[in-house]
C-alpha cells in the first residue's frame, strides 16, 4: 500500500513536467515561468522551498530536544519576519527593479545595480560552491526519513530522490516546481494536522497538558519562553527568519510574481502557511524527550538527534501516518531540492557563461540550464553520501550565502546612495565572517547558527559606512535603477549630481 500511494505521488509529478516542458522553450520562461506566477502557486512556493526535510528531520529534532517549548519563537519569527514582512517589505520592489533592469538572478541584479559585472561572477560562484551542501543537506535529511519508515536502504532512497527530482525539474523548469509545490503543500497542510493530532495524543505525551507537565518534571526550562539558552534560541530565530531576505532561491520568488496586485494575497496565504507548517515541526520537536527517556536515539552507538523525528514517526504512530509524514517531508523536500538546484545551474548558465560569452543563443543556455540541473543533483547525493551533520551543512550553507548578499540586496533596493565598494565590503564581510569563524571554532554545530548571525547582521552596518565615504553613483545610473522621478527627488536633495541630461 505504501508503495503505490508512493508511486501515484510520483506519476503526478512525472505529468506536471511534462506539462510544463511545452511553456519553457527561452531561458526566462524556464528559470522564471515567464514572470507570470499567479499569487496562491508564488506563496505556496515561497513556504515549501522554506521548509523542506532539513526543517523538519535536523532542526525540529534537534532544535527541540536543545530548547523545548521555547523553540516556538523560531515559529514566530518564520512566520512574521521570514514571511509576512519578506512579502511586505521586499516582493514589490524586486519585482519592480528586476523588470527594470532585465535581472533574471541575484547575481544578475548586483552586477545590474552596482554597475560591475564582476558581482555576478563573485555571487554565481558563491551560489555554486555553497547551494550544494545545502542541497546534500535536504537529501539527507529525506533519505533518514525513507530508511526508518520504508526501510529502504540510504543510498537507494538517495538515488530515487535525486532521479525524480531531475526529471520533473529538466523538463519544465520553474513552472513545474511552482506547480508541483502547489500540489506539495496542499500534502504538507493536511499532513501537518493529522501529525500533531497523533503526537500530542500518543501516549508519552498524553495530551497536551500532560505533555507540557511531563516535559517540565524532565526541566522546567524546556516549558520556560526563554528556554535553557536564549541566546542561541535568538540566534537561531534570526538565521531561520532574516536569512531568506538574502537567500537567492527565496528571493526568487519576488521575481517571477505575476503581477504587483498578486503580491497582497501571496503575502497572506505565504504567511498562514508558515504558522501552520512551522508549527506542525517545532512543536512535536519540543516533545522530543517524551519519547525516548530523555536518552538522544543512538547511529552506530553514538547519539544522532537526527534520528529523533523519524524514529518517533516509526515507533510511536500508526503506519498510515507514518506514510503521510513521509509524504509532507517528501514534498516539502522536493520543492526545496529544485529551488536550490535551479538557481544554482543559474549561478553558471545564466549569470557566469551568459553574463560573459557574447553570442550565446537562448536555446543553448536553457540546455545548458538542464544539464547543469542533472549535474548539480547528482554532485548533492554524492556529498549527502558522506558522513556528516544535517544541522552543521544547512546552518553553514544558509549563513554563508545570506551573509554575503543580505545587506547589499537590501541596501541596493533602498538606498540610493549604496556605492559600489559599499556592496563588495558587504558581500565580502558577510563571506568571510560566516566562513572564518565557522573554521575557527571548527564548524561546531553549536557556534554555526550564532556565527551566521554575525555575517548578516554585522554587513547590515558595514555597508552604509563604506557608502558614505566613497563615490555615489551618477543620477543616470541611479534613473537606470530607480527610475527617473525617484532620481529628481534624490538630486533636489544634493545627494548625487545631476547628470541626467547627460
Amino acid at each position: 500500500m505504501k508503495f503505490f500511494i508512493l508511486g501515484i505521488y510520483f506519476i503526478v509529478l512525472f505529468s506536471i513536467g511534462v506539462f510544463s516542458s511545452r511553456k519553457t522553450k527561452d531561458v526566462s520562461g524556464f528559470f522564471l515561468g515567464n514572470r507570470n506566477i499567479g499569487p496562491w502557486v508564488s506563496a505556496f512556493a515561497y513556504g515549501t522551498t522554506y521548509f523542506s526535510a532539513v526543517i523538519f528531520i535536523g532542526y525540529a529534532g534537534k532544535v527541540g530536544w536543545g530548547f523545548g517549548l521555547s523553540d516556538l519563537w523560531i515559529v514566530v519569527g518564520n512566520a512574521f519576519v521570514g514571511t509576512f514582512l519578506a512579502w511586505k517589505v521586499l516582493a514589490r520592489p524586486t519585482r519592480e527593479m528586476t523588470v527594470r533592469l532585465n535581472a533574471l538572478t541575484m547575481p544578475e541584479f548586483l552586477a545590474a545595480r552596482y554597475d560591475c559585472p564582476w558581482l555576478r561572477t563573485v555571487g554565481a560562484l558563491l551560489i555554486f560552491i555553497f547551494m550544494v551542501p545545502y542541497s546534500a543537506s535536504v537529501y539527507l535529511g529525506l533519505s533518514y526519513l525513507f530508511e526508518h519508515v520504508f526501510q529502504i536502504d540510504f543510498a537507494t532512497a538517495l538515488i530515487v530522490m535525486a532521479m525524480l527530482t531531475a526529471f520533473y525539474l529538466v523538463l519544465g523548469g520553474y513552472l513545474a516546481v511552482t506547480l508541483t509545490d502547489f500540489i506539495q503543500g496542499l500534502v504538507m497542510i493536511g499532513g501537518i494536522f493529522v501529525f500533531l493530532f497523533y503526537i500530542i495524543n500518543s501516549e508519552p505525551v498524553g495530551g497536551l497538558i500532560t505533555g507540557i507537565n511531563r516535559l517540565a518534571a524532565i526541566d522546567h526550562s524546556l516549558v520556560s519562553p526563554m528556554g535553557p539558552n536564549w541566546i542561541s534560541l535568538l540566534s537561531l530565530v534570526v538565521l531561520t527568519s532574516l536569512g531568506p531576505w538574502g537567500l537567492p532561491q527565496m528571493v526568487q520568488k519576488f521575481y517571477a510574481i505575476k503581477d504587483e496586485r498578486s503580491i497582497r494575497a501571496a503575502t497572506i496565504v505565504s504567511t498562514i502557511f508558515a504558522v501552520i507548517i512551522a508549527t506542525g515541526a517545532y512543536f512535536p520537536g519540543a516533545l522530543g524527550r517524551l519519547f525516548f527517556n530523555n536518552q538522544i536515539p543512538l547511529l552506530n552507538g553514538n547519539p544522532n538527534p537526527d534520528l529523533i523525528m523519524p524514529q518517533i514517526i516509526d515507533q510511536f504512530l500508526p503506519p498510515w501516518v507514518g506514510l503521510l509524514i513521509m509524504l509532507l517531508v517528501l514534498a516539502a523536500s522536493m520543492s526545496t531540492l529544485a529551488s536550490l538546484v535551479l538557481v544554482s545551474s543559474s549561478a553558471i548558465a545564466i549569470d557566469l557563461i551568459r553574463g560573459t560569452v557574447s553570442g550565446v543563443s537562448h536555446r543553448v543556455i536553457v540546455t545548458l540550464l538542464r544539464v547543469l540541473c542533472v549535474f548539480f543533483i547528482g554532485l548533492s547525493v554524492y556529498i549527502a553520501l558522506k558522513p556528516t551533520i544535517i544541522l552543521v551543512l544547512m546552518s553553514l550553507s544558509w549563513g554563508t550565502l545570506a551573509g554575503a548578499f543580505l545587506a547589499p540586496y537590501l541596501y541596493g533596493l533602498f538606498w540610493p546612495r549604496t556605492t559600489k565598494a559599499g556592496a563588495w565590503a558587504g558581500l565580502l564581510s558577510g563571506f568571510f565572517i560566516s566562513i572564518g569563524l565557522s573554521f575557527y571554532y571548527h564548524l561546531d554545530s553549536s557556534v554555526i547558527p550564532t556565527i551566521g548571525c554575525l555575517a548578516m547582521i554585522i554587513p547590515l552596518g558595514v555597508v552604509p559606512l563604506v557608502s558614505l565615504v566613497t563615490p555615489a553613483f551618477s543620477s543616470k545610473h541611479l534613473a537606470k535603477v530607480f527610475g527617473a522621478n525617484k532620481v529628481k527627488n534624490i538630486v533636489s536633495k544634493g545627494l548625487v549630481t545631476d547628470d541626467l541630461g547627460s
